[in-house]
């Protein structure tokens, strides 16, 4: 079998890209606007606050499935 190579000649198919579907079609996704390092700054500072909540609040779970586990040893202990 020949290997079948493109010769300079042919044209190459041309895809669209995401954003330019979305012009096309009049909505969908916004323009991409660059944020500022401040903005970048804010983002993961926020991101990160975000993050030590949700640990906070796994953490008071874990805390009170121990607290419920050394009752029971205690309990078992005092048999």
């Amino acid at each position: 079998m020949p290997n079948k190579q493109r010769s300079s000649r042919e044209p190459v198919p041309v895809s669209t890209t995401d954003h330019e579907k979305a012009e096309l079609s009049g909505g969908g996704r916004k323009p991409w606007k660059k944020k500022t390092p401040v903005e970048v700054m804010l983002d993961q500072i926020r991101k990160q606050e975000e993050r030590v909540v949700q640990m906070e609040k796994e953490l008071a779970l874990e805390r009170r499935e121990l607290e419920k586990l050394q009752q029971a040893r205690a309990v078992l202990e005092a048999t």
